[in-house]
């Protein structure tokens, strides 16, 4: 069969390197794809906002399976229009995937089915937000109500940078239109831990467990970003707090997005926060998150693409996943000054040297063709993400492929996995 797999960033080039492993699969294209689907795939110059554009090539082709990677085309409801036409689409229909296009909605649902969550407002306004953030106190977490590519969080440690936050974004210069509504929200305690699962809308298969790193520097601080990094297994994430996990935030979502109408197929990731047994829930993507899928993906002993068409077709009866007991750690290498404004158009060196490394492979993130080069053109540039008996050896076996790698300006942090290390 044929697969088109929709994105161009490392999730998407995780996504095509599983699914091409796949016995059933006979060519996959990658839309528009970057210089690592290239070598597995056929990229084809078309954007991820190009539903039209998209639904005639896959027809042309004869396309059998397309995977969505990113939130945007299915916000814009790529999914149905593929659908309505009677092709296979794998990610969430436009009336699902509101569940991260809109955390005013996301937190509205939480809390009408009692998903833990933190105490929260929504604002247009300024002066009712800052009223807010008075009576909450600080830290408290600011958030643009829509799409915002993963950096729409702030973490306000003092009231000047909170009201800051708001009046930027509800002014608009913050975020454009996706900050014209603000999500302001308790601080929680804890560790974080990435909990995804595939899900036809009444039955949920679990992946394994998943940490990433959002903040830009080592320790955790800095502005956040859209991920620094990612491991899994995640130790936080224990057998009772999976329980948990499972029955409070997954099955009372999937459940409550059905009760609305809103039939939820695809893969559902919660952002949870973790505290002793408590577990809350920060957020929810409609897709797999980015870094985590490159690991996850790493990790994963089933061929993915029936569990891809099982979820396409609405049902996952008895689909299961077999996992390698190793474990995988993806470091990014970011362009310096990302989150903010970044360089690009620097000429990477070591791909070649990082890609003879075992169990071992550089994910392309940000990343262009120029000539015989391969330079950068995005903030998150490469996830090099490797496998490992333990945590340990995969920290060890990821940063030996990132000593091999360099461009002016690389920018990683050192500390991926520590907090693994530190359980």
């Amino acid at each position: 069969m044929k697969v088109l797999v929709v994105g161009s960033g490392g999730r998407e080039h995780a996504l095509v390197w599983k699914i091409a492993q796949s016995p059933l699969v006979t060519k996959v294209f990658c839309a528009p794809g970057n210089p690592g689907t290239a070598g597995l795939a056929e990229n084809v110059d078309i954007a991820v906002d190009d539903l039209q554009g998209l639904l005639d090539f896959a027809k042309k082709e004869g396309v059998e399976l397309t995977v969505v990677g990113p939130e945007l085309p299915l916000s814009l409801g790529l999914v149905d229009l593929f659908e309505e036409n009677g092709l296979k689409a794998f990610g969430a229909r436009k009336n699902a995937a509101i569940i991260e296009a809109s955390k005013a909605f996301s937190k509205d649902l939480m809390q009408k089915y009692d998903v833990p969550t933190a105490a929260y407002g929504v604002f247009t306004e300024v002066p009712a937000a800052i009223e807010f953030i008075d009576r909450t106190g600080i830290p408290i977490v600011i958030k643009a109500d829509g799409l915002a590519a993963g950096k729409g969080v702030i973490i306000a440690q003092t009231r000047d940078e909170a009201v800051a936050a708001v009046t930027d974004m509800l002014s608009g210069n913050a975020f454009g239109a996706a900050g014209s509504r603000v999500v302001i929200e308790e601080f929680l305690k804890g560790e974080e831990a990435s909990f995804l699962a595939f899900t036809d809308g009444e039955r949920i298969i679990p992946l394994a467990s998943a940490q990433d790193h959002k903040a830009v520097y080592d320790g955790d601080k800095g502005p956040n970003t859209g991920g620094m990094g990612a491991y899994s297994p995640a130790p936080v994430v224990t057998p009772p707090i999976h329980e948990k996990a499972m029955a409070e935030v997954m099955r009372r979502t999937v459940d409550g997005m059905k009760a609305e109408g809103r039939r939820y197929q695809g893969v559902l990731y919660a952002g949870l926060m973790i505290d002793g047994d408590s577990v809350k829930t920060l957020e929810f993507n409609a897709r797999f998150g980015d870094p985590e899928c490159q690991p996850l993906l790493m990790r994963m002993k089933s061929d993915i693409v029936p569990i891809l068409l099982a979820v396409a077709s609405g049902s996952l009866e008895g689909v299961e996943i077999e996992w390698h007991d190793k474990a995988a750690v993806c470091v990014v290498l970011a362009a310096e000054g990302y989150p903010a404004d970044y360089r690009k158009g620097d000429v990477i060196e070591g791909l070649a040297e990082a890609g003879r490394v075992e169990d071992l492979v550089v994910f392309h993130a940000g990343t262009k063709a120029s000539g015989d080069a391969i330079v950068t053109n995005g903030g998150r540039v490469l996830g090099v993400t490797a496998l490992g008996a333990t945590v340990k050896e995969a920290i060890d076996r990821a940063y030996s492929g990132v000593k091999l790698i360099t461009w002016p300006g690389m920018h990683h942090r050192k500390d991926i996995g520590a907090k693994a290390m530190n359980r």
